[in-house]
Order: structure tokens, then C-alpha cells, then sequence
């Protein structure tokens, strides 16, 4: 049912999201080395992992949708990058330990607390020593906004709720911000979310 949702939203000729990456990553990409691997959560259309893999480097991105990696797929192809593209939803995804230098989570708040925590673990798991989380998700103050996102309350970010659940790595990034964003028609207007960059230890 959830999987029929995603791909009814998906099936539009245009990317829903936009095909540019989310700005945490271009304004940050001196973090990240072309040759390291990199994990894209819930990529969508793919206009993260296949940016990471413009910068060389070596992607595997999973979705839900098959709708959405079909459209992924068409925007890897447009940039002359390969990347692993997965059919899968979180609650299913094997988080391999130490397999990741960077994991990438963009806006991926369809989770109540219980499986959030679980994600997050699971990306703590699967980041090798040193690797990073790069993370962006909407705040409370979006509620007032209503541009996009979850209407629940406990499924929204706030700086202490990602500092505890990354106790102990190296926070290189933790902003709050109120943005007007145009990425895609479901990204566009006022928005107020939490950015968060931090290193395993």
C-alpha cells in the first residue's frame, strides 16, 4: 500500500524534488573524496546519489518506489555517472556495518520514533570509523509553514533529538534555518529545517 503511495506520487513527468542536490551537500562536498562509498537513504528520484557520484564517489542509493528509480536512473544516465540503485524501504534495508564513508539522508521523516531510532542506529552501524552523516529534516516551526513535510509533530527534527541519537561523533555542522526553497513543485516555499554533519568516531 505504503510502496503505491510513493510511486502515484512519483509518476509525473516532472522530478518532484527537483533534480539539483540538497544544498547541505554542494555547500559541504569539500567533507566528502571521490573513490570513497556512499550511502543515499530513501533517494527518491535521485538528485542526491547521483550528485555523490558525480563527485566520484561510489553510490548505492534505495527507494521504495520503483517509479522513482526508473526517474533516478534517467537522471544518472543524463550525467554519465553509475551508481547502485535498490528497491527497498527502510524497515527492510540491511544496514552492513562498516561499509559506508558517508551516509545521506535528505528529508526522509515518514518515520514515527521507534523506527527512526532504529534508522539511526542503523546508519551509526553501517558508517566505517571516521565516516560521516549528512542529514536534513524539517523542524516543528514547519508545521506553521505547511510547504511540505509530516503533519506529526514526533516525526519532525530538532538539534537535541540528532545530537543524542549521534552521541559521541564530531559534530561538524548543526543549524537551524528558515529557507525559502524551490527544489522541484514539492519543495517550494518557507521552510524551516535542521541541517547536521557529523563524524563517527
Amino acid at each position: 500500500m505504503k510502496q503505491n503511495v510513493w510511486n502515484q506520487r512519483y509518476a509525473v513527468e516532472d522530478y518532484i524534488f527537483g533534480t539539483e542536490p540538497s544544498d547541505i551537500l554542494r555547500n559541504n562536498a569539500h567533507l566528502l573524496k571521490a573513490g570513497q562509498t556512499a550511502l543515499a537513504i530513501a533517494d527518491g528520484e535521485g538528485r542526491n546519489g547521483v550528485y555523490l557520484a558525480r563527485l566520484g564517489l561510489q553510490v548505492t542509493s534505495f527507494d521504495y518506489s520503483e517509479v522513482a528509480i526508473a526517474k533516478a536512473k534517467k537522471l544518472a544516465a543524463l550525467h554519465n555517472v553509475q551508481l547502485t540503485m535498490l528497491e527497498s524501504d527502510i524497515d527492510s534495508w540491511r544496514w552492513t556495518p562498516a561499509a559506508f564513508d558517508a551516509v545521506v539522508g535528505i528529508f526522509f521523516q515518514f518515520l514515527d520514533p521507534v523506527p527512526r531510532a532504529e534508522a539511526f542506529a542503523g546508519i551509526i552501524a553501517t558508517l566505517k570509523p571516521g565516516g560521516l552523516v549528512f542529514l536534513r529534516g524539517y523542524t516543528p516551526k514547519q508545521l506553521d509553514y505547511k510547504t511540505g513535510g509530516p503533519s506529526n509533530v514526533d516525526n519532525l527534527y530538532t538539534p537535541a533529538l540528532l545530537t543524542e541519537a549521534f552521541a559521541g561523533f564530531e559534530i561538524l555542522r548543526l543549524e537551524e534555518m528558515d529557507v525559502l526553497l524551490n527544489e522541484g513543485p514539492r519543495h517550494t516555499g518557507m521552510s524551516a529545517f535542521v541541517d547536521f554533519i557529523a563524524r563517527k568516531p
